[in-house]
């Protein structure tokens, strides 16, 4: 790849230039020095401890990310002067839902941040859905449920003291990742976030594209505590003096799924990408249309780069990646994640085994945060590889849940799905994909969609591309992976998946 620069708008052929995007995830924190086509030229990756204080919470520490990820930002820009790149602009993507609550004068979180994974608020989401679920999902597109951000804040408020008091002091500062992390970098100057995480937080009115006070007063939170929203290109201000060796504009924040959707320039009405990391998330974009889902999809901003905003609707699965990282860690049976390509390959054909990693309850389009994980249809024969590779037909029979979903939504068939995130280097996995949901599945060349969407936006931002039709450009296909399975085998493969699910479902609710 060539990485002197694009012929394009904005652009001079001759400079070497670059965009940071800072990708903060679930599982770890990772600066990315892009060139303007999308060949990488750093990267600096730490993980950070996954806590679980008890059963169903999910925390990390906000210090231990901020650290890292300043870390990686310093040694991306650091690698980008010895090859004599000059780093242009800096965009932010994050793992979304993620609360923390800091304090406005000194910046010091005051207490873990809530992880989007965390069940603790789910008893009090269901007490109120049965009043208020229709008005929050008018308003937000959103079903009233633990995974978003709302009952998190209020937790927050309602159970740590120094957060109570915060609030009364008027000190309180609450945010997503992307905002903790713009407060930071930025030496508390800004307090921004933008629309795209604004939406996943069950406080954003999508008609009027701001928070709503209805939404407000249902979970207690101050207004005031609460982050002002921009576009996802946008001035968010420059890194502080002295951080780096030179200050850098941050010029565009987007939540780690609408990134990837931009990154995989799916730009028209009825594109779909799905991406596969620590959970699964496939979104389709709607156009500058509303559509609420009547099959348990989100309504959701898709992207937001000028005065009207892109929407989608998005299917959410919590467990694709966390999956695997299970089998390694807990059940030990796996030593690293690309053994599961191997092992799923020769396991032995058991028609019947289905693995349902309901270990953070069921997202789309079942919503059920009681349910738990459970394996269905073990027999004296079932061995590691047989539950590896049931471990990965979850993955996909659950995105075919979604695509179904989407299909009834609009009314029409998904035929091909754009795939991107760390589990799709799994030649295996993109083929079962394929073979279990009945589309074409394309591979793109650039698989860092999710922090190169980040980059993008910058760069757009920052006039190193004229337009979506420049991004539009660099965007190329690796490989097609198309269906080998009848009709027949899938249908009957996807029978006894919804039964398995149905099982999960009812010993959670029958042993409550």
């Amino acid at each position: 790849m060539n990485t002197s620069g694009l012929n394009t708008s904005g652009m001079t052929s001759h400079e070497k230039l670059a965009l940071i995007a800072i990708d903060q995830g679930t599982t770890s924190s990772r600066a990315i020095g892009f060139a303007v086509d999308g060949e990488i030229l750093s990267l600096s990756q730490k993980e950070h401890k996954q806590h679980y204080p008890q059963s169903g919470w999910v925390e990390h520490d906000a210090n231990e990310i901020w650290q890292n990820t300043l870390d990686c930002l310093k040694n991306v820009a650091a690698e980008l002067k010895q090859k004599s790149i000059t780093p242009k602009a800096i965009g932010i993507t994050n793992q979304r839902e993620t609360v923390v609550a800091w304090d406005k004068q000194t910046g010091t979180p005051l207490y873990n941040a809530l992880v989007w994974q965390d069940k603790r608020t789910a008893k009090h989401c269901e007490a109120l859905k049965a009043e208020h679920g229709d008005m929050v999902k008018d308003q937000t597109g959103l079903p009233l449920d633990p995974y978003f951000s709302a009952s998190k804040m209020q937790w927050l408020l309602q159970n740590v003291d120094a957060v109570k008091k915060a609030a009364e002091n008027q000190a309180l500062a609450f945010g997503t990742i992307d905002s903790f992390l713009l407060f930071k970098l930025t030496d508390g100057k800004q307090h921004l976030t933008d629309t795209t995480n604004a939406c996943r937080t069950l406080l954003f009115n999508l008609k009027t594209q701001n928070w709503s006070d209805d939404l407000l007063t249902l979970f207690d939170i101050p207004a005031h505590t609460l982050p002002s929203i921009k576009p996802n290109t946008a001035d968010f201000g420059k890194t502080a003096e002295g951080l780096l060796e030179n200050s850098l504009p941050i010029a565009a924040m987007v939540g780690d799924q609408h990134a990837a959707t931009f990154g995989q320039a799916c730009f028209k009405e009825g594109m779909v990408k799905s991406t596969y990391g620590t959970g699964c998330f496939a979104v389709l974009n709607t156009g500058h249309e509303i559509v609420p889902s009547e099959h348990g999809l989100l309504t959701t901003v898709a992207y937001h780069i000028d005065d009207k905003p892109v929407y989608a609707l998005e299917g959410s699965i919590f467990v694709a990646g966390a999956g695997v990282q299970w089998l390694r860690d807990k059940l030990q049976i796996i030593k690293a994640a690309r053994e599961t390509e191997e092992l799923s390959s020769k396991a032995p054909s058991n028609p019947d085994l289905y693995f349902v990693p309901a270990f953070a309850g069921l997202g789309a389009p079942w919503w059920d945060s009681a349910a738990k994980g459970s394996i269905v249809g073990m027999t004296l024969d079932t061995d590691k590889a047989s539950i590896t590779k049931a471990m990965l037909d979850a993955v996909c029979l659950q995105t075919n849940d979604l695509l179904n979903a989407m299909a009834e939504d609009l009314q029409k068939p998904i035929k091909k799905v754009r795939i991107d995130g760390g589990m799709i280097k799994n030649d295996w996995l993109a083929q079962r994909l394929s073979c279990l949901t009945g589309v074409e599945i394309s591979r793109p060349e650039i698989t860092e969609t999710t922090a190169f969407g980040a980059a993008l936006m910058a760069g757009l931002q920052a006039g190193v591309y004229g337009s979506l039709d420049d991004i539009t450009k660099l965007w190329k296909e690796n490989k097609l992976f198309t269906p080998i399975f009848d009709d027949a085998k899938r249908a009957k493969r996807h029978k006894g998946w919804r039964a398995a699910v149905k099982a999960t479902q009812t010993y959670a609710k029958e042993s409550a």
